[in-house]
């Protein structure tokens, strides 16, 4: 009988068991994170559906290609530009009936980027203070248009 014990209870048997207690949690562990992932992802979705975002549509333009402020005026940029809208864009020539006056904004960044350094424009920051100018620019001089963003779809510069 006692021989019966200490088969039941071998080494082997106790490994075996704490081999499956540790499959059993890692399992769970595995589940806990699929699940802690799918609700922070869930939230995350959520919160940007309810509040959403600002932009409702983009207007495309034309690239911008022109000199740069340089001492030795040898610096042009290339850039794209694409502005995100509150309502509907609508291209045309003139502003009546919700129509965008693309002359008008492409004048305004036209005038807001040829007063921007090559040196500035070539880090992060000055690209940021681009963008904000942009917009601070364009929601000045034309704020029936709604402009909420400004994407940079081509940046270039040529020294």
């Amino acid at each position: 009988m006692a021989e019966a014990e200490s088969i039941a209870r071998s080494p082997a048997d106790q490994t075996k068991a704490g081999g499956n207690t540790w499959v059993v949690l890692t399992v769970v562990l595995l589940l806990g994170c699929q699940a802690a992932w799918w609700f922070w992802w869930h939230d995350r979705s959520e919160g940007n559906r309810g509040n959403g975002s600002r932009v409702h549509s983009v207007l495309h333009l034309e690239t911008f290609v022109l000199n740069l402020v340089d001492p030795e005026g040898k610096a042009y940029l290339r850039v794209g530009i694409d502005l995100g809208l509150k309502g509907p864009a609508q291209t045309g020539e003139h502003d009546q009936d919700g129509v965008t006056p693309v002359a008008m904004v492409r004048d305004t960044i036209l005038g807001r980027l040829s007063l921007a350094k090559p040196d500035e424009l070539l880090t992060s920051e000055g690209k940021a203070k681009l963008k904000a100018d942009l917009l601070q620019a364009l929601q000045q001089r034309a704020p029936e248009l709604g402009v909420e963003e400004i994407y940079f779809t081509e940046f270039l510069i040529q020294r």
